[in-house]
């Protein structure tokens, strides 16, 4: 069964209200890969989120796939049950997915029983394309030469992350000639796909701030 958490905020992951293991989270065999915030200006969200990571006594390994192969993928994440991947920048995760052949580790390992976790560019990588990125603001991060914006596919939709009433009514006109239907998603919420099952998610209590782009 294919099981992906995408999130908008990197925080849902962590402290979110959701159950998707056969065990307690601090017992998962995590991969922590914060390739995409290799790409941005500020990087305290990747140690914030690490900090919080070790207070919940979870078991995670950081990976950065940039400058991987197939099989060294495979090996690094041989014994892994979970990948937590970090929000940043879209365009240079997608870039290192595709030199890496990350795609293609993935789908086999999902495949495997090993669960998606997803925030923000995160979840943008796993939709069809990665258009969305550029909707909010198009200049915001580096594009690193990427102008085919086709991602991994794994899920029917696009998403768009940290949404207010402001950010949708901006982004309107792209949304309605958008070729894919459009998932929004607050800091709050999240959604679970298990093989065919979209769940949509919500917890108040995550506090609301960018967390990756």
């Amino acid at each position: 069964m294919k099981t992906l958490l995408l999130a908008s905020r990197g925080t849902y992951i962590t402290d979110g209200k959701y159950e998707i293991f056969d065990k307690p989270r601090n017992q998962v065999k995590w991969a922590y890969i914060t390739t995409a915030g290799k790409s941005v200006p500020n990087t305290a969200y990747i140690n914030k989120h690490e900090r919080r990571m070790r207070e919940l006594g979870w078991d995670f390994e950081e990976v950065d796939i940039e400058g991987k192969t197939p099989d060294g993928l495979r090996k690094l994440l041989k014994n892994i049950d979970a990948i937590n991947m970090l929000g940043g920048n879209s365009y240079f995760l997608l870039k290192c997915i595709r030199e890496s052949g990350f795609d293609v580790v993935l789908k086999e390992l999902l495949d495997q029983g090993l669960i998606y976790c997803g925030s923000s560019a995160g979840s943008y990588v796993t939709c069809p394309t990665i258009e969305m990125a550029a909707w909010k603001d198009p200049e915001r991060f580096d594009r690193h030469g990427v102008t085919d914006f086709t991602a991994m596919n794994l899920v029917p939709f696009l998403i768009v992350a940290h949404c207010t009433p402001e950010v949708v009514s901006t982004i309107q006109p792209k949304i309605d000639a958008a070729t894919y239907p459009v998932e929004l998603l607050t800091d709050q919420q999240a959604i679970l796909v298990k093989d065919d099952s979209i769940e949509f998610l919500e917890d108040p209590s995550i506090k609301s701030k960018d967390f990756g782009g």
